[in-house]
């Protein structure tokens, strides 16, 4: 199957405004996240979403790929989509734009989850091993089931353990920010309305979780540190060094 990585990035985020252009080892964020997504195994390229001239001047500049996006899109998952209509690609995976320590691997990791005929969609997962993480709301938790399709995901500690992690028996995986679709259930999911969970959360994958679709989940051992704020970007560039 075709498969086509597209990275949606905005210069409006609260917590980090122009986040994507944030410079990082001499390169912006956006650069870093572009470079790993055509090194991928699997994929036929990358291109970036935007509703930035900016950030489209600056993709060009680095001699990347880019499309502007409407402005009035509330998700990362919204515009990806209109990004993607009419370009025929089986396969779209979402790389999110502020994802500078995704690697190659894990994109490869994420289309092959769609290998699975029950998977609308398919994504990644971590187990949490630092207390801080488990009560981080930034870090977003997932449960899956026994074949590895998410159950719900949350900015709260989920599972709870109620005896402890021994009795509990359980133990908390943190949500990788990239997710790999089939084209038609993109389409679907950006076509929806926003559900009460997904509002609740702030986590647009709840809208495909109560729409029905299956949503495989991927572990992998891979630390990576998403930018949603400057610490963040401080703690990326201690660990490039």
């Amino acid at each position: 199957m075709s498969a086509l990585v597209i990275i949606p990035a905005r210069m409006g985020a609260t917590r980090f405004p122009g986040k994507p252009l944030a410079q990082l080892s001499g390169k912006p964020v956006i650069q870093h996240v572009y470079e790993n997504s055509i090194g991928a195994p699997g994929v036929d390229g990358a291109l970036v979403a935007t509703d930035s001239e900016d950030i489209y001047k600056a993709v060009q500049a680095f001699g990347g790929r880019a499309v502007m996006t409407s402005a009035s899109h509330v998700s990362g998952t919204d515009r990806v989509a209109e990004a993607a209509a009419g370009l025929g690609y089986d396969i779209i995976v979402n790389v999110q734009g502020d994802e500078p320590m995704m690697r190659p691997g894990m994109i490869e990791q994420v289309v092959g989850l769609l290998e699975d005929p029950g998977a609308s969609m398919g994504t990644l997962a971590r187990r949490i091993d630092e207390q801080a993480d488990a009560k981080d709301p930034n870090v977003v938790k997932v449960v899956f089931n026994g074949d590895g399709f998410a159950l719900y995901f949350s900015r709260a500690a989920i599972p709870y353990i109620r005896d402890g992690a021994a009795g509990g028996g359980g133990a908390l995986y943190q949500h990788i920010g990239i997710y790999a679709y089939r084209a038609g259930a993109l389409q679907e999911l950006a076509g929806a309305e926003r559900t009460a969970l997904e509002r609740a959360e702030g986590l647009e994958q709840l809208r495909a979780l109560e729409r029905g679709m299956g949503i495989k989940v991927g572990i992998t051992s891979v630390r990576t540190i998403g930018v949603d704020t400057p610490e963040d970007l401080e703690r990326v560039q201690k660990w490039l060094r």
